[in-house]
């Protein structure tokens, strides 16, 4: 491994030098962008020298300068959403160049780098792509940019709360979702112990964001392992092109016609600080904190956790009741389980206080009859010794309950409590952001960043998880030019207070009365009420009456004194519902571009990386409760480019290797082409290949959850045999229902437990091999068409299987991740338009995503509707000063799956809308709009909360 890591220092120290030595060639151009009408300086404009990679934006004052190898005659381009593109010709000078854009219609001129890592005009990209820019995020009608996502061409959301929802496209969505890739600045974004994007927890301000690229599809030809199903990456302004000091308030209210709330308040506060010095040194900070009312979870309705799915009943109905939201009611106990265990320990402490003389059971099968008087069981009671007496007194229901077959055949969970009084709903979200930049040379520029970010929020995962002061951090130092780049960056993840709310439901219930007592009681109790001659479920409902009295009531001192004490005890022998995690993530990286030094006739372009994790649970998520964990990953990838055909086709051939400690290596081709079969008109195809590890959880996870009721572990081999699940097979969870029924049926059917039978290997990577073909045209100048169709075959497909161990004794269920033996294989596509007419911008799109083959009983986790479309209408001045921008969203009925529950999430529909007001003396816009402004309640996926309104105005000050 350090041979492999000393080939990456080597990639990285070759990609510096190559640089410098580049740099001292080269040529810089410079100059100052203004509108042709007001001569006012125009930031964010693309220059480009044509034909090349090279490029710059201009910053706050218009003010541009890049670098190239390139000597006059050249052509430099000038593209900016709103205005005509700009050829100039450059035959002399290069430097304090006056160049003026005049205000047209036009689209699709924006510059992207994710696409092939070089920058391309968006319409010349390979692949799809979707671009936010900064100024588009100025009029999005949503909360936040990052809630914007959802109105991009073939994207989804799953929110799991108000700050944390995961972006997911093509498929499998989930409320982690691993399949998707997210960076920050060049940093990836994942919390290592989660293994997933925590939303934009820590992340960008948005005053700070300078544009958003959004990759769908596979990509690890590129950026490495992870991101199957797609890349989003965001960029932040640097203090060069972006200074001075920028606010934005945002204030507003939610929980409108909420049966769960009063309206509650919602406050937002971004500051932004940049300034450079001498072009030399620059620095930048920013803040954001957010305060709010989070969304409740408060679905009540029956799961049946055995079946996976929804059933009829209440509380007062389902002696088994298992709310959706509510925890503490995964206890459940068979009637006549418990009453045979009570039998067996009275006989065994009797037997064992008379020295084995005296089986009381066999003595009141032969002095009682089945049907003996009050009077009758006195007698005998009297008969005993009298420390005996209260021991068999206790008894003697559950004696005759199962001598006389009046115990029924029934579950019976314990009274759980709704979510809302367990977890912490207020919501806080704090964000910071700082940067030191210096100017080596006009071209080379050394970065330290410090990312930190906390905040309060819920998640979803097998249970429901209250993140509270849940922290990430994340460094970074980088060294980067025109053509490469250096960089190494940590990830800190600390869990602060966050703790499990189903295991705290469980254990408050456990401390106020255990389940060894809590279950006799009820028992008991329902005898003694149908002895009374009351029906089965009056004497349900009595037994549970009688057997919670004294219950912790929510908002009662005894209640809140328990739950302090259980969430400051982390899981495990403690019998706490907190998280411990505090892992870490290391990566080193690095990228050259030779393209100029080929003189531009191919693009090549190389890099390699390298990143440890460190996992740190204390045995409340990871088997780290004894040892240390580590995981430590590389790989290095090539990319070659060539236009041909007098530029009008391009292909490019990119290949990556990478490599697991505890995985074999794998190998990630991609191949592109881009034919323009007419100016600004360009067929796309491409076929490319991702693939992911195994998550950190995947891999070392051992947690029991559900209460208790359900232990995840990982699938390496090493949890196979620690739970002699290969020596010991167990049987998946639909035969082990359907068992449980013939035997309720009176038919033990011993043949439906058919072992289930491990790969030895345990888990493996999975991959993906995507096939796409797309259009992307811009008709008139007004109008851009954006269209592809995909289609997707995933080898190894990594989901999860219920086993029941032991399924005819104490059967013990587990969660284990394992790899899909056949195919599984996924198609769609998606249409998008954007039309510009007079003041206006119209925009629509829809997407359709299927899957097939895929087994029943397998988590697979497609969590996606086949159809959803948005639909928008926006005018950035449609009189002077004042804009608008509206959006509406529609997508339909799915099934949601995963390990928290199954069911099926109802189509629903939003209209996003805003009004904005220009006041150009003080250089602020005023806003005022809102999310989901016909307040319709609704939910992205199973057992998350119900979503409804925000109404908020706000004032941006230098945005």
């Amino acid at each position: 491994m350090i041979r492999n890591f000393t080939k990456v220092i080597f990639v990285l120290v070759f990609c510096c030098s190559s640089a410098m030595l580049a740099n001292a060639q080269s040529t810089v151009i410079s100059g100052t962008v203004t509108d042709k009408v007001s001569r006012a300086p125009i930031p964010g404009v693309n220059v480009t020298v044509k034909g090349r990679t090279t490029a710059a934006s201009t910053d706050v004052n218009g003010r541009f300068s890049l670098t190239s190898i390139e000597k006059p005659p050249l052509t430099l381009v000038l593209s900016y959403v709103g205005y005509a593109t700009v050829e100039q010709q450059l035959t002399a000078t290069t430097t304090n160049l006056s160049l003026e854009m005049e205000s047209g219609v036009i689209l699709g001129q924006e510059v992207v780098i994710s696409a092939s890592r070089t920058p391309e005009r968006i319409l010349e990209s390979p692949v799809t792509i979707e671009r936010i820019s900064a100024s588009n995020i100025k009029d999005l009608p949503a909360p936040s940019f990052y809630d914007a996502l959802t109105n991009l061409k073939g994207v989804e959301m799953s929110a799991q709360s108000l700050t944390f929802k995961s972006v997911n496209t093509r498929g499998f969505n989930s409320n982690g979702n691993t399949r998707f890739n997210q960076f920050v600045d060049g940093m990836d974004n994942q919390a290592p112990g989660l293994n997933f994007s925590v939303g934009n927890i820590v992340g960008l301000s948005e005053l700070d964001v300078d544009n958003v690229e959004l990759l769908p599809g596979a990509a690890s030809a590129l950026y490495g392992a992870g991101g199957i199903n797609g890349t989003l990456l965001m960029t932040s302004k640097n203090p060069f092109d972006y200074q001075g000091a920028s606010f934005q308030f945002k204030t507003g209210i939610n929980h409108v016609n909420d049966n769960e709330s009063q309206v509650q308040q919602f406050n937002q506060l971004d500051v932004r600080l940049a300034k450079s010095w001498n072009k030399r040194f620059g620095f930048k900070t920013s803040f954001s904190f957010l305060q709010a009312k989070d969304w409740a979870a408060n679905d009540t309705r029956d799961f049946d956790r055995t079946a996976r799915q929804l059933k009829s009943g209440d509380r007062n109905t389902d002696p088994n009741y298992d709310g959706v939201n509510v925890y503490g009611d995964e206890i459940s106990q068979n009637m006549i389980n418990v009453a045979q265990s009570v039998q067996n320990q009275t006989v065994a402490g009797i037997l064992a206080a008379t020295g084995n003389t005296l089986n009381i059971k066999n003595v009141l099968d032969a002095s009682l009859p089945a049907n003996a008087t009050a009077a009758q069981q006195g007698a005998f009671l009297n008969s005993l010794p009298a420390a005996l007496r209260g021991t068999v007194q206790n008894y003697l229901p559950f004696y005759f309950g199962l001598r006389n077959n009046a115990i029924p055949n029934q579950y019976v969970s314990r009274t759980g409590y709704a979510e809302k009084d367990l977890v912490d709903y207020d919501t806080k979200s704090l964000k910071t952001s700082t940067t030191l930049n210096y100017r080596i040379t006009k071209s080379i520029e050394a970065i330290a960043q410090a990312n930190w970010g906390t905040g309060t929020s819920v998640y979803t995962g097998t249970d429901r998880y209250s993140l509270r002061n849940f922290s990430i951090g994340q460094y970074k130092l980088e060294l980067k030019g025109k053509d490469f780049f250096v960089r190494a960056y940590t990830t800190q993840e600390r869990s602060g207070e966050a703790y499990n709310a189903t295991i705290l439901g469980t254990f408050i219930n456990e401390a106020w009365k255990p389940s060894t007592t809590w279950f006799p009681q009820y028992i008991a109790n329902y005898l003694g009420s149908r002895a009374a001659g009351q029906s089965d479920a009056a004497s349900q409902m009595y037994a549970r009456s009688q057997a919670d009295i004294g219950r912790l009531i929510p908002g009662t001192p005894g209640f809140e004194s328990a739950k302090i004490a259980i969430t400051a005890k982390p899981i495990g022998p403690q019998n706490g519902a907190k998280f411990t995690d505090k892992t870490n993530l290391f990566h080193y990286e690095g990228m050259y571009n030779f393209s100029d030094l080929f003189s531009n006739v191919v693009d090549f372009q190389v890099g390699a990386s390298y990143r440890n994790y460190f996992l740190h649970s204390d045995g409340t998520i990871f088997d780290d409760a004894n040892r240390t964990l580590t995981i430590e990953e590389y790989g290095a990838f090539a990319q070659l480019g060539k236009k041909m055909l007098d530029d009008k086709l391009k292909l490019t051939v990119a290949g990556r290797y990478d490599k697991s400690q505890n995985f074999e290596g794998r190998f990630t081709p991609r191949i592109t082409g881009v034919l323009t079969v007419a100016p600004n008109n360009n067929i796309r195809a491409s076929y490319q290949t991702g693939y992911r590890n195994p998550t950190t959880q995947d891999q070392y996870i051992d947690l029991a959850v559900g209460g208790g009721s359900t232990r995840l572990i990982g699938g390496l081999p090493e949890f196979l045999e620690k739970y002699k699940l290969i020596s010991n097979p167990g049987v998946l969870a639909d035969n082990y229902r359907a068992f449980l029924g013939s035997v309720a049926s009176g038919t033990p059917n011993a043949a439906l437990l058919v072992p289930y039978v491990f790969d030895p290997r345990g888990v493996r990577p999975e991959s993906v091999k995507s096939f796409e073909l797309g259009y992307k045209g811009l008709l008139d100048r007004r109008l851009l068409i954006d269209t592809y169709a995909f289609y997707n075959i995933y080898s190894n497909f990594i989901g999860a299987v219920e086993i029941y161990q032991n399924p005819t004794a104490t059967a013990v269920k587990f969660n284990v991740p394992v790899n899909l033996v056949d195919d599984v294989k996924t198609y769609g596509g998606a249409f998008g338009l954007d039309y510009m007419f007079g003041k206006f911008n119209a925009t629509g799109n829809v997407s359709y995503n299927k899957i097939n083959n895929v087994p029943a009983g397998f988590i697979n986790t497609f969590n996606t509707p086949e159809i959803r479309y948005n639909l928008g209408l926006g005018s950035k001045e449609i009189v002077k000063n004042f804009g608008f921008n509206a959006q509406y969203r529609w997508q339909d009925k799915f099934t949601w799956s995963s390990t928290f529950g199954t069911g099926e999430v109802p189509a629903f529909n939003t209209v996003d809308a805003q009004v904005s007001l220009k006041i150009p003396s003080i250089n602020s816009i005023v806003k005022v709009g809102g999310s989901n402004i016909l307040n319709k309640y609704y939910s992205t996926s199973f057992g998350n909360p119900t979503v409804g309104a925000i109404y908020y105005t706000s004032i941006s000050f230098n945005p």
